[in-house]
């Protein structure tokens, strides 16, 4: 018919121009005219500005509004992965991340439906606030997205550029504070998100920050923030860690002032002022910065960071949403780093936890037992950051009156098993985001078979569903009950199954440890767990 009306060769340009139009979708939001690119159902914009270019004079000061654009700006392409430092080695979470750049506060969207209003969930990635991207192939959000739910994944300043306190800065402030970049820069991406996803047919009134790893500890750092209240509903921790952390002012719990930190940090770098620091080549100073030994952690600077993470929990301050939290087996496998090394011997090890742990040492090494020291080591290394961690957080949001949830990811196969890499860390994020394909080049290849999907689907639905409506779900799957008063859990192996007090004791002593500490308050509570603890005092 359209033949007919218009003759042929009308016709097929009529048709050519709807098929670019359809595979390339525009929205008009208020921060401006996107085109994206059509995926199958779900289209997807890449590479928005949400904050404007932290570069030259704006190097360390907080976000400021992103330069408004003319009309339609091309989305089809991520944004550059943030400065980091140079890799030495490779492991198995190495990727190219292409171009990086400091100009890097860029975030992309996911969406099923652009005249709908679905639930959103913002993804914070990983990397020890120092590497990583939103980029990244393993956090494509278009599996998530089919499932009714728009994703919106961040950039965020990393390393020293992200995260450096000296006292020249703290005076620029009109609150007399600094560091904190890459934190303020989550809060600047949420404030964005609260403003302009309608647009592109997600819910402002429901929305989920989810992160794993140093996204998990972004997570926590978000519920502890005054700054970010009232920007996010339901929130996703993945091996997260309530680690101590840095004060501005002053020496605590074990680590130098911030500001003293990046005095030295100057120093070693022989910039004697700030126009020296904020000229310094991105690349050169953050591998500088890097190999002298800079430690990229948010800062108590009581404004955007009001208290130690614990204290601001402890005290009922933390922002009061449904939580998810959970960590895997197998975290310290990827991450030896983290333990201290083996013992010669038996007698060495119990003495040595003896001397630490005092009148708790009975009760440690009933959970980490001498028979066998190097999986006892991975274990306690594991609870003492990763395990505490997700436990104190669904006891925490219970405690508050809020439905919480706890998992625990114990699935092998055998590319990674007969690596000695069982649940390794970060091992659930292609099974969670749908993207079994997508992993790094050195990821151990997850096999092509039915049982791998159908654990996929499963923890996609249980994911999805708590970001639709704060209630993990699945038809198909068992039902995952609120953590509670029975300690329930679910235990991810070959299949969801459900259970309750996991790993009975645990939390109970690296509660205790923390607990000492803190008390203590030249301490600090991290990965210095097991033989690597400092001496408890009674």
């Amino acid at each position: 018919m359209i033949a007919k009306l218009l003759g042929a060769g009308a016709a097929l340009t009529l048709l050519a121009s709807a098929a670019a139009a359809s595979s390339s979708p525009v929205v008009t939001a208020p921060a401006g005219a996107v085109r994206g690119l059509a995926e199958g159902e779900i289209a997807s914009f890449k590479g928005i500005p949400y904050a404007a270019p932290p570069v030259g004079q704006m190097r360390w000061r907080p976000p400021a509004p992103a330069p408004v654009w003319t009309g339609v700006r091309d989305a089809a392409q991520f944004g550059p992965a943030c400065i980091q430092p140079t890799p030495l080695v490779q492991s198995i979470y190495s990727a190219d991340l292409g171009r990086t750049s400091e100009d890097c506060l860029t975030l992309n969207v996911w969406t099923p439906d652009l005249a709908g209003k679905a639930p959103v969930m913002v993804w914070i990635h990983g990397g020890a606030l120092v590497t990583g991207s939103s980029k990244e192939t393993l956090y494509d959000g278009a599996r998530l997205a089919r499932e009714g739910v728009v994703v919106v994944s961040i950039n965020y300043r990393l390393g020293v550029l992200g995260w450096l306190s000296h006292p020249d800065l703290s005076a620029e402030s009109p609150a007399n504070v600094s560091g904190n970049y890459g934190l303020l820069d989550q809060v600047a991406a949420l404030e964005w998100i609260k403003r302009n996803i309608a647009s592109f047919g997600g819910d402002p009134d429901k929305v989920t920050i989810a992160g794993e790893s140093a996204g998990g500890l972004s997570v926590l750092y978000l519920m502890s923030s005054p700054l970010a209240r009232g920007l996010f509903d339901r929130a996703i921790a993945q091996s997260a860690y309530m680690i101590s952390t840095p004060e501005l002012k002053q020496a605590r719990h074990g680590a130098p002032a911030a500001e003293a930190a990046g005095v030295a940090l100057a120093r070693t770098l022989q910039a004697p002022s700030l126009r020296v620091l904020r000229g310094l080549d991105p690349q050169d100073l953050t591998d500088r910065a890097a190999r002298g030994g800079f430690a990229s952690f948010g800062v108590v600077d009581g404004v955007v960071l009001p208290r130690q993470i614990v204290e601001v929990f402890d005290r009922g301050e933390q922002a009061k949403v449904p939580v998810l939290a959970g960590f895997n087996s197998g975290e310290i496998r990827s991450l030896r780093m983290l333990a201290p090394p083996v013992p010669s011997s038996v007698a060495d090890y119990e003495r040595t936890i003896r001397d630490r742990y005092g009148d708790l040492a009975d009760e440690f090494l009933r959970l980490y037992p001498s028979s066998d020291m190097g999986e006892s080591i991975l274990a306690a290394s594991r609870d003492g950051l990763y395990g505490w961690t997700s436990e104190r957080l669904v006891r925490s949001q219970t405690a508050a009156g809020q439905p919480s949830f706890l998992y625990l990811f114990d699935h092998g196969y055998p590319a990674a098993d007969t690596s000695g890499l069982h649940a390794f860390h970060a091992s659930e994020l292609p099974y969670m985001f749908g993207n079994l394909k997508r992993t790094p080049p050195r990821w151990p290849a997850i096999p092509e078979t039915s049982a791998e999907t159908r654990l996929s689907d499963a923890i996609v639905a249980y994911w999805t569903g708590f970001v639709r409506d704060g209630q993990p779900g699945g038809a198909a799957s068992p039902a995952w009950v609120p953590y509670g008063d029975q300690g329930a859990f679910m235990h991810f192996e070959d299949a969801p199954v459900p259970g309750a007090d996991l790993l009975p004791g645990m939390f109970e002593l690296h509660e205790a440890a923390v607990q000492r500490r803190r008390a203590a308050g030249d301490q600090p509570w991290n990965w210095n767990t097991g033989l690597a603890s400092p001496r408890l005092s009674p």
